[in-house]
């Protein structure tokens, strides 16, 4: 066994890697870039190396960096993570010169099968069903939209080298073929160093289901079962599971040998995932092979018990599987959910900067159930504009799929971020979907679901009512303490009205409150005609300062998070958003006439929607536009974003130039 490894790599993934590696007894090397130097993976590991400035392709994609740096402390071997230079053969090639193990497989798998459209030709020479498409190298843009008018749109234009979302598009007609071309192109280039493009039919409605593959260098191969990853966003997964729900034990079993068939034939020696798209009736067709860890391994992990790092370690090790396929059984049901430092509510932009809060939820086992943090960010520490913006991967493991899947809600609800924007909201409104719940999803789920974008919904009725009761029970006590302060003016005490209105989202909520501190508080609902209509009980160890209520409201348990504002607080739940307003009752009469903010015109300014790098102007002044016509394309965290035309109109002045560094909100350009 290695004595000491090094993590070409930086984030959740290289943490994850080094608390594997401390359960073995490895040492462990760090690399960072100037933008990581006070990473989280920078102090965990035991050593830690300098290799370059922020920018990917100047430090953590410059493969003799990372050799020097093994060399100067002395690591037999490295583990690549997933992304930057985990799928490239030159990567494990220099190692080998350099008498250095590479934690992966042997750099003729990742030829065959980490080429996109290398691995389409071997799939299609062993037999393995295929998606139909042009798996050729393009020149241009023109023989792009040739090519998708053979192959039939709607079309998927990907990086051979691609991963993660980025260098995809997808194109259902020329114009977004030759726009989607030339995105995927400069993407592919900026994030992995290859801008080789091919093109692939888009299957309509699918599943992207994919099984786990496991080597050794003595000539084994297993699987462990699937993960159904179909909740995605511009081709970037948002929530996993394992298994999946559509799966059964038959068809499990013929992808899961189709998948260790592809894997023997192209030698493979290490932790792979085979990704296949499949249909609603259960038909499946080979999509392509990452030859590396993927993001989402965690679900796997907790649904077989194997820690895929210490495996990929043991093989690189020259160790055999200590399992044959017999002793793989699927446990429970795990859901992961992906933190990214995103807007929900601003088309999902990349949000950078500061985290002001970072509380995530308990870790560990309690009841059956289990809850999972993978997370390279700590407290105080900056999301950079250089690197993707996932912030944590939250994973819970329960016996069934809805137990799963409510506790994945649960901590949701529990986990706190403050300084940037995220997309928990998202994610945790789409726990309470019944498509989701039912298990009914396809890799359209969420521009069907929120074809206009995410907007935080309105509370229901009953929704309504425990929010009104956590937010009239944290009022009361907030007035209950302020009784007990001390050296308080002699005189007559202070007499709080027990009769609240809550204001929440349009709608007012009349209760009267009652209960001391340390004890239970009892919210009773008032009627239209001031009778009280129902009461219930509120339960919760919360006291004024805390980012989580938790508690029971009439014997539900919840967890809500809290951030006090003028007469009231901002509730967060369920996916739900709300500010709650907790006046007296004349307070409510007095606020009734007050007028309301009428927010600024913006409808003729393009907006920089992100903090970014403007790649280019795509219009001049006086230029006529129409609805749809780009006008801006925007780098941010290694995507690029085509800002377009939201109506018809003329542009009157250019305020930004290709090369400028925006803040969100930076004007770009003004229509007349």
């Amino acid at each position: 066994m290695f004595k000491k490894i090094l993590i070409a790599n930086r984030g959740e993934i290289a943490c994850r890697v080094i608390k594997t590696a401390r359960k073995l007894g490895i040492k462990t090397v760090a690399v960072y870039s100037d933008a990581d130097r006070e990473a989280l993976h920078v102090e965990m590991a035991d050593e830690a190396v300098h290799i370059g400035p922020a920018p990917a392709a100047q430090s953590y994609l410059l493969i003799e960096k990372i050799v020097e740096a093994c060399k100067a402390t002395g690591a037999e071997a490295v583990h690549p993570g997933y992304g930057f230079l985990s799928e490239r053969e030159a990567f494990p090639v220099a190692l080998a010169k350099a008498g250095i193990v590479f934690i992966g497989p042997n750099p003729k798998a990742i030829a065959a099968m980490g080429d996109k459209i290398e691995s389409k030709k071997a799939a299609a020479r062993a037999k393995v069903s295929t998606v139909p498409g042009h798996l050729g190298e393009i020149a241009d843009a023109k023989q792009a939209v040739k090519i998708a008018a053979e192959v039939g749109y709607p079309v998927m234009i990907k990086a051979s080298a691609g991963g993660g979302g980025k260098g995809m598009r997808i194109a259902y007609d020329a114009k977004e073929c030759e726009e989607g071309f030339g995105s995927a192109r400069s993407e592919a280039k900026s994030s992995f160093g290859d801008d080789r493009i091919f093109i692939e039919k888009f299957i309509v409605n699918p599943r992207h289901i994919e099984i786990q593959v496991l080597g050794d260098k003595h000539g084994n191969v297993i699987h462990l079962g699937e993960r159904e990853c179909s909740i995605q966003r511009r081709n970037q997964k948002v929530v996993e599971e394992a298994p999946s729900p559509l799966l059964d034990e038959k068809t499990r079993a013929a992808m899961g040998a189709q998948a260790v068939e592809l894997a023997k034939a192209v030698g493979y020696d290490s932790a792979g995932t085979v990704e296949f798209v499949a249909g609603q009736d259960r038909s499946f067709f080979f999509l392509e092979m990452n030859t590396r860890l993927q993001v989402e391994h965690p679900v796997t992990e907790l649904v077989t018990g194997v820690d895929l790092v210490e495996e990929m370690i043991r093989v690189a090790a020259g160790e055999k599987l200590r399992l044959k396929q017999a002793d793989v059984k699927l446990n429970g049901w795990a859901v992961e959910s992906r933190v990214y430092a995103e807007d929900p509510y601003r088309s999902f932009l990349p949000s950078i900067g500061r985290l002001v809060t970072y509380r995530p939820p308990a870790e560990g086992v309690a009841n059956g159930v289990t809850v999972r943090n993978d997370t390279g960010v700590t407290e105080g520490g900056e999301i950079s504009m250089y690197y993707d913006p996932m912030i944590a991967k939250l994973v819970t493991h329960a016996p069934t799929r809805i137990a799963a899947i409510d506790a994945q809600s649960e901590a949701l609800d529990a986990f706190r971020i403050d300084g940037i924007g995220h997309n928990i909201p998202f994610v945790a409104a789409i726990m309470q979907h019944p498509r989701w719940r039912e298990g009914r999803l396809s890799t359209g789920f969420i521009a069907e679901e929120y074809p206009k974008g995410f907007v935080a919904r309105l509370p229901d009725a009953e929704e309504l009512r425990v929010l009104a009761g956590v937010a009239a029970s944290m009022d009361h006590l907030g007035n209950e303490r302020r009784r007990e302060i001390s050296q308080q003016i002699a005189g007559k005490a202070v007499r709080f009205a027990k009769r609240r209105v809550v204001a929440i989202g349009g709608e007012r909520v009349v209760v009267d409150v009652a209960g001391t501190l340390g004890e239970p508080t009892y919210v009773s609902f008032l009627d239209a005609d001031g009778k009280v209509g129902s009461t219930v009980e509120v339960v919760s160890a919360w006291w004024p300062g805390d980012p989580v209520w938790r508690g029971k409201v009439g014997g539900r348990s919840l967890s809500v998070q809290v951030r006090p504002i003028l007469n009231g607080f901002e509730l967060a739940w369920r996916g739900l958003a709300v500010k709650a307003f907790v006046y007296t009752e004349r307070e409510a009469a007095m606020v009734a006439l007050m007028p309301a903010k009428v927010a600024a015109d913006t409808s003729k300014l393009l907006l920089c929607p992100m903090p970014g790098l403007v790649k280019s102007i795509q219009v001049t002044v006086g230029e006529e536009v129409k609805a749809g016509d780009p006008l801006a394309v925007v780098e941010a965290m290694k995507m690029e974003n085509i800002l377009k035309a939201e109506r018809d109109g003329t542009v009157k002045i250019i305020r930004a130039k290709a090369g400028d560094s925006l803040a969100v909100d930076a004007v770009i350009l003004e229509f007349a």
